[in-house]
């Protein structure tokens, strides 16, 4: 009862005047921004991210919550009309809902994407209501050996899911911790990678690294891209835009396994939305009655996979909320949104910041109502956006970008920081360096420490408590495992058959070789990966 007390309250404050236009204010926005070719929802954030200095941190996690939802749903739209997902758990989307769009049929697949992210989202986000309290009241026990070892093996699932070459994703994952350790030392009070900059002296600012690495350095990606091949053209609506009967019938049942897949996999701390997602759409192939439709589009493949990536991003709040993990480069710029207002998410939110936990939940379900009446009627309009000029639309970006930077703390310095960073993330992405370890690092870089050290202060110094404490040597073991099994993977079936690829190995388990098809646009060669 004391659950639906605290929602009762959580939804007194999510509809007042004032909330209520900002959860509508924050789902336009979000679907805005989400809905142009190659912004994902990590980037959706994080341009949007200074919008939120001109209100209250309660008014801001609302507005946060609806462009949260918003950019999740604009992403699918471009991955069925344009083939080009916003995200690699969008992948999944484009196998079956481009083929759909190619035959007419757009605006079925679209409609069973928002359909299915509403019933997904409603359900995740009771979901919450519910674990939240619970998870929180098991993270007040964690010691700090064991936050740790949660921590590493955040870290190293990111790592592995993101990343084609674990090295490479180290690398970044590595660069993003020593960034993070820029600063004065709390411990001992010693400057470190300052340069003597003192602006430097508490930190490189989250906002400037987070806009720099995903506005600034998707632009500077979208140009370089636009001079090889053209961006492709956004297919037509042909027909109604909504769902027949019998597609009502192909796609309920889809919706509720996508839902049971994404949520608890997204609430683990090394949880995120591309598993499930890959996961969801491989079941459905599987239990479908109209196995030939798969490739041609199969309204299934839109449902499952849409609802389990929906369900997952709700999912990675319960870290997000309890620990204070971010478990994707999203969840990681809705932790930087936090800090802004000096809160710091973790096992006593829930008791030291009741109202602004509770009025988020609760704005939840609203944003996620919002989002269906809003986008089915809106989405011929959505589909006018993608005609948008593709120069005009990145320099509009980078405006943005840089006014939203610099207004927020009226300093020339963080400009500039955005400025390297999106520079830097603009040359990671060129080489084939993820930049959602990156971001990880820089985010949880300082609580990675600061646990590292309490565990040896409590421990005297012995570094065995790591590997001496069961739970703590348990989750380090997964994590040396999520590193280690898809280089395994990869040696076994490089050693498979001649006529066989590692991608054609494991598409049983991820559909992998649907995901390279795919990414071949119909008007280039390559794909433009543009997930983070």
């Amino acid at each position: 009862m004391d659950v639906l007390s605290h929602l009762g309250d959580g939804f007194a404050h999510a509809f007042s005047p004032l909330h209520l236009l900002l959860a509508l204010g924050g789902c336009v926005l979000g679907s805005l921004v989400g809905v142009l070719p190659g912004l994902g929802p990590a980037t959706t954030v994080a341009l949007l991210l200074p919008l939120t200095s001109v209100v209250d941190p309660v008014g801001a996690l609302v507005l946060f919550a609806g462009i949260y939802y918003g950019g999740m749903y604009g992403g699918s739209t471009t991955a069925i009309l344009l083939n080009v997902p916003g995200e690699t758990a969008s992948v999944p989307t484009t196998l079956e809902g481009h083929p759909m769009a190619r035959a007419g049929r757009g605006g079925a697949a679209l409609a069973t994407a928002a359909i299915g992210s509403f019933v997904a989202g409603t359900l995740s986000t009771l979901g919450i209501t519910f674990a939240g309290p619970a998870f929180s009241s098991i993270a007040e026990h964690i010691q700090p050996a064991e936050y740790f070892a949660i921590l590493v093996l955040a870290f190293a699932t990111v790592t592995a899911v993101v990343a084609d070459a674990p090295v490479r994703g180290l690398c970044s994952l590595f660069l993003g911790l020593a960034i993070g350790l820029v600063g004065i030392d709390s411990l001992t009070g010693q400057a470190r990678y300052t340069f003597g900059v003192p602006e430097l002296f508490d930190g490189v600012a989250l906002v400037a690294i987070a806009v720099g690495l995903f506005a600034f350095a998707e632009a500077l990606y979208t140009v370089a891209r636009l001079r090889r091949a053209p961006d492709p053209e956004p297919l037509p609506l042909r027909g109604r835009i909504g769902m027949t009967r019998q597609d009502w019938r192909r796609s309920w049942k889809p919706w509720l396994r996508g839902t049971a897949l994404g949520m608890p996999i997204g609430a683990l701390p090394a949880g995120g939305a591309e598993i499930p997602t890959f996961l969801s759409y491989n079941l459905e192939r599987r239990l479908t009655k109209h196995p030939e439709q798969f490739g041609k589009g199969a309204i299934e493949g839109v449902a499952g996979p849409e609802a389990a990536n929906n369900a997952a991003f709700s999912g990675v709040l319960v870290p997000l909320l309890t620990l204070g993990i971010p478990t994707s480069a999203t969840a990681s710029m809705l932790l930087v949104a936090f800090q802004m207002y000096n809160v710091q998410p973790g096992p006593q939110l829930f008791e030291t910041q009741p109202t602004l936990v509770w009025t988020l939940i609760a704005s939840l379900y609203i944003g996620n109502v919002v989002l269906l009446l809003l986008n089915l009627p809106m989405i011929p309009l959505w589909v006018k956006l993608l005609k948008i000029d593709r120069p005009l639309l990145t320099a509009g970006i980078l405006v943005f970008a840089g006014l939203g930077v610099y207004a927020l703390a009226q300093n020339p310095f963080d400009l500039a920081v955005a400025v390297v960073f999106g520079l830097l993330g603009f040359l990671l992405r060129r080489t084939g360096y993820p930049l959602a370890p990156l971001v990880l690092g820089v985010v949880l870089g300082p609580m990675t420490e600061t646990q590292f050290r309490r565990a040896l202060t409590l421990a005297e110094g012995d570094w065995t408590v790591f590997v001496t404490r069961p739970v703590s040597a348990a989750v380090l073991g997964l994590a040396a495992l999520a590193l280690i099994g898809p280089v395994l993977v990869r040696r076994r079936g490089a050693k498979g058959t001649s006529g066989a690829s590692s991608a054609h190995e494991v598409e049983g388990a991820v559909g992998t070789e649907e995901v390279e098809e795919a990414a071949q646009p119909e008007s280039a060669s390559t794909h433009p990966r543009t997930a983070p």
